[in-house]
């Protein structure tokens, strides 16, 4: 799983608490659950350049590798896209796999909280190099030294999972799902009226939906029904970002710690 958890998944949370005592019965096994934890990612804003350079000096051949990268946004969920304009020889053709492998392995980790970089173009557009002391690995350091300096420049921002939502429920609980709904920052869709039911379909953050079967059972007294599944990455509101940011950090921080 990406976010490196064990997810179980029920028809509520009835369903999962019979699966959890079932585990202590038969094997013996205490769970520790939370709720999952969001696969947010990250982008950036606007286009910014950067030099990486790397230069070691240990004795007989050191290391030198220097480029300089262009960072720059892609629509949304175009993914991630490298190309390569060197002219005259800069750097040597067969250095400049080494320089994506690089800017890839840097996209692992965004530089707001860690998360990973999508939608995201970096051009290789200058560089230098040492006939003696440049090599794959010096041009892949520099790489990744490069874009994580761009990026911080091009203005990063936070994404977040957004899930198209399906709910059926009794005419007469509309009202309270809707509103619901908007204070889950959803964005409501179309609302189809079926005899005494009707199907609300939303766009809502995947963070907010996380408690929404025991709220959709309170409002509507068991009655309404929900399926959900992925529709896209959208960029999360600044104050919002901010606390997540802050808490991964602070995560992290502990992590350190321990």
């Amino acid at each position: 799983m990406e976010t490196k958890e064990m997810v179980l998944s029920g028809m509520g949370q009835l369903h999962i608490d019979v699966a959890l005592e079932k585990l202590h019965r038969k094997y013996g096994a205490d769970v520790t659950v939370h709720a999952p934890k969001i696969p947010y990612r990250e982008t950036v804003r606007t286009v910014a350049q950067a030099q990486g350079k790397y230069k070691k000096q240990t004795g007989g051949h050191g290391q030198y590798g220097d480029c300089w990268l262009e960072v720059g946004p892609l629509s949304r969920g175009t993914g991630f896209k490298f190309e390569n304009r060197i002219v005259g020889g800069a750097i040597p053709r067969n250095f400049v796999p080494a320089v994506e492998k690089g800017v890839v392995e840097a996209l692992h980790e965004g530089p707001l909280a860690g998360y990973p970089v999508m939608d995201l173009q970096v051009t290789v557009y200058d560089g230098s190099y040492h006939v003696v002391d440049s090599s794959e690995m010096a041009f892949k350091i520099a790489a990744s030294m490069g874009v994580k300096k761009a990026m911080e420049a091009a203005h990063p921002i936070l994404l977040e999972p957004l899930m198209s939502v399906e709910v059926d429920v009794p005419a007469y609980c509309i009202g309270a799902v809707l509103g619901d709904l908007n204070a889950r920052r959803g964005r409501i869709v179309m609302v189809v009226a079926n005899r005494h039911m009707e199907t609300v379909k939303a766009l809502v953050p995947q963070a907010e939906m996380l408690s929404y079967a025991p709220s959709l059972n309170s409002m509507t007294g068991g009655r309404g029904s929900y399926l959900m599944e992925f529709a896209q990455y959208e960029e999360v509101p600044r104050e919002l970002a901010t606390r997540i940011i802050e808490e991964h950090k602070a995560e992290r921080q502990a992590v350190e710690v321990h």
